[in-house]
């Protein structure tokens, strides 16, 4: 294959309908449409700070499906490696607008297209092709087959000599029980070279308060870096080297959508690890991009190109 990716990451990118007035959903008359996804989020972020990057997922053959492949294509993320079915529907949701505080967020994605990937949709060439892979748990909460297909994928790249991050995203409601979330992310986490827990869901996870006993319980089980996010505070690192340290958060002048703060943060960590920054660095930078993105109203609004970033990092010193 002659194409190189910086990254390639996979998931169910949707169509995401937002409310244009503030109020409970079921009186919104007024919506916009927008790409989302967690995976895409960080796909788009890490296009727009130059690194070439790969998607793959399974689009239905509809209006949606074709909308998802156009936006993803129109941030210069590689949709080589996307294929359509008319075996299911792309998924879809919609958001309400809140002037403080979380959004209401309902999904419409039971049995999508995307939940269909398989492992006969796995391209080896196309995940050779890049140096790193970005892995969400949302996927492994989709079906049987794409838990199987997220567990190939990280154990091909590792093998490839690749590395490979994980940002749990704990969704709840997609997993049959709680037992059954927590045991297939710490599988997963087992699997992964750069770990990116929240502190909230690294105490669902582990059980344990602090964020030195959560990286401590991961680096044993041999994950190279773990990065706790800690919200407006910043986030706490520490390396199997033994690096450790916390690192402030970015001011923010008002806090305007929460959605996509963790994605944006994982941008950062990312795309800095992968021009071999140092950690500190790296996490600074995930800082950065994480408190552009709940200043900004949607999903990806925040995501920055990397003059916008150096500018924010400057005027944030």
């Amino acid at each position: 294959m002659s194409k190189q990716l910086s990254a390639v990451t996979f998931g169910e990118p949707m169509a995401m309908f937002y409310a244009n007035e503030a109020g409970p959903l079921h009186e919104v008359t007024s919506f916009s449409k927008a790409l989302a996804g967690a995976e895409s989020n960080v796909a788009t972020g890490l296009s727009r700070l130059e690194h070439t990057t790969g998607y793959v997922t399974k689009l239905g053959e509809d209006n949606f499906g074709q909308f998802i492949a156009m936006a993803l294509s129109r941030e210069n993320i590689d949709t080589d490696s996307i294929t359509f079915t008319k075996e299911a529907p792309t998924g879809m949701l919609i958001k309400s607008k809140v002037l403080t505080g979380d959004p209401k967020v309902e999904y419409f994605r039971k049995n999508s297209a995307a939940s269909k990937l398989s492992l006969a949709d796995f391209d080896e060439a196309y995940f050779a092709s890049a140096g790193h892979l970005h892995v969400t748990s949302i996927s492994s909460a989709l079906s049987k087959t794409c838990h199987e297909f997220s567990l190939h994928a990280m154990e091909f790249m590792k093998k490839s000599g690749k590395t490979v991050s994980l940002d749990p995203n704990l969704r709840p409601t997609l997993w049959p029980d709680k037992e059954t979330m927590v045991a297939a992310i710490n599988d997963l986490a087992t699997r992964c070279d750069w770990f990116l827990p929240g502190l909230g869901e690294g105490k669902i996870l582990t059980g344990l308060e602090t964020p030195e006993e959560i990286a401590a319980y991961y680096l044993e089980r041999g994950v190279s870096l773990v990065v706790i996010k800690l919200g407006p505070e910043g986030a706490y690192y520490k390396t199997a080297t033994g690096e450790e340290g916390y690192v402030n958060g970015f001011k923010v002048e008002e806090v305007v959508d929460t959605v996509g703060a963790g994605d944006g943060f994982a941008v950062g960590v990312i795309s800095a690890m992968l021009e071999k920054l140092p950690v500190a660095e790296a996490v600074r930078r995930g800082n950065a991009i994480g408190a552009l993105a709940v200043m900004s109203p949607g999903d990806m609004d925040g995501l920055p190109t990397r003059d916008k970033l150096e500018s924010f990092m400057k005027a944030g010193v």
